[in-house]
């Protein structure tokens, strides 16, 4: 086996994947390369394809009972996910998602199989269809005006209705969030979860929370004192739309939900009902359409009453990379065929999929130029942004149908390419059939 064109791959790969392998146990560490890199390679999420992939020197019987009896966890490797882009990446403040999908399924029998509404509302779709919905916990990362998705941990949402959603999200955030407890953490969530416990849970772990919320949420002014005997009053006048448009209003041109964009918007600090009172920072925005109008106004929460009404907005903006993410997970890393008979086994091998998609992201985010020959594949799109596709596309031509579990270092627990010759390699498929 020839290792020749090892030299143009960045060292941070090797690095990354020796980092993760340190959340499992060091005899299954081969199994997982080789299904790591299968599902880096392929497009399909079969786990099937993935073996095919790569040059496996195991029974496909082995990889079956691997992801079904293995003493791994996945939480764990979500875990160690999250500390590879601390560690890659340093920074003070840190930027989480929590968001869902739905994936469609025409079966009963698939775990977690039921009706779901489809609030994104698209053409030529029922209003309520069949699916599994999936709760997601991210990290958003910019790369310039880019903000780009990193995939942590998954947890599919039990059946009978949305409070499952809820508690999926708590669990994401209680096995996650402690990793961050000593950053300046930000969690961003749509209007769907913003409610009051969920929003109290992240609050109770270091967590603030951006996120937008219904236009009619009741509001109120901060109490005044009158200096009466008696209980002091815990709200304010209701916050009415007339005294929302005589606040002043402010313009700002930023680019943000993947343009740039005219946004005008106001801000006040107010309390709000749904959280016992609290005192919060709600800044109504308007964006500008193509043809001069304005959008309905936004109503954006922040629990941080620091921030300034221009950071909050641009803040929230970075919560757009969630839909990408959903996107290229699905349909360009397999997500959506997926396809396991119990639901610890569907939880593992979605962990799989989305660490394989999680390293390229991470790749991306670095000024290494190894990264951008690596993704250079075609001459006419050298000048284009580097995307974790093309990282894929280079990593195929590279590590197609090669022998990963040869590179795994069992003794220094590294992995990397060897400098072996041909005839010093052992390949057991090959020599036990010589």
């Amino acid at each position: 086996m020839s290792y020749k064109g090892y030299g143009h791959i960045p060292k941070a790969l090797f690095d990354a994947i020796t980092f993760l392998a340190g959340a499992l146990p060091k005899r299954s560490v081969p199994t997982f390369l080789e299904l790591l890199f299968g599902a880096m390679l392929t497009q399909t999420g079969f786990v099937t394809d993935a073996i095919l992939a790569v040059d496996t020197v195991r029974h496909w019987n082995s990889y079956y009972k691997w992801l079904h009896f293995g003493k791994w966890s996945r939480v764990a490797l979500g875990q160690q996910t999250a500390r590879l882009a601390l560690q890659m990446f340093p920074r003070r403040r840190w930027f989480l998602m929590i968001d869902d999908t739905i994936v469609f399924r025409s079966s009963k029998k698939a775990p977690g199989s039921a009706i779901h509404h489809q609030h994104g509302c698209k053409t030529n779709r029922p209003t309520y269809v069949r699916g599994q919905c999936w709760v997601t916990l991210a990290l958003t990362l910019s790369k310039g005006f880019r903000s780009l998705g990193i995939p942590l941990i998954s947890r599919l949402a039990r059946q009978g209705g949305n409070s499952g959603k809820l508690v999926a999200a708590k669990t994401l955030l209680r096995v996650v969030a402690p990793l961050f407890a000593a950053f300046q953490t930000i969690l961003l969530m749509d209007s769907w979860y913003m409610r009051c416990t969920l929003i109290s849970y992240a609050l109770d772990h270091g967590l603030q929370v951006i996120g937008q919320v219904r236009r009619d949420t009741a509001l109120f002014h901060l109490p005044e004192r009158t200096g009466k005997r008696g209980r002091p009053r815990k709200y304010g006048d209701r916050v009415t739309a007339e005294w929302i448009d005589s606040l002043p209003e402010v313009s700002m041109e930023c680019f943000i939900y993947s343009k740039t964009q005219m946004v005008y918007y106001r801000s006040a600090i107010v309390l709000a009902r749904f959280l016992n009172g609290k005192a919060v920072r709600i800044v109504w925005s308007q964006l500008v359409n193509d043809n001069g109008t304005r959008t309905k106004p936004s109503l954006i929460l922040s629990t941080d009453v620091s921030l300034s009404p221009a950071r909050i907005i641009l803040n929230y903006g970075r919560r757009w990379s969630v839909e990408d993410l959903f996107n290229q997970l699905k349909n360009r890393w397999g997500w959506k065929e997926t396809w396991q008979q119990s639901r610890q086994v569907l939880h593992r091998w979605v962990q799989i999929l989305s660490l394989s998609y999680a390293i390229p992201q991470l790749l991306v985010l670095l000024d290494d130029p190894k990264v951008k020959r690596l993704a250079s594949v075609a001459p006419w799109r050298e000048k284009q942004p580097v995307t974790a596709g093309r990282v894929r596309q280079g990593l195929q031509r590279i590590f197609g149908h090669t022998n990963i579990r040869g590179m795994w270092h069992p003794k220094s627990g590294k992995f990397g390419p060897r400098k072996w010759s041909i005839e010093d390699d052992y390949h057991p498929k090959r020599d036990n059939a010589a």
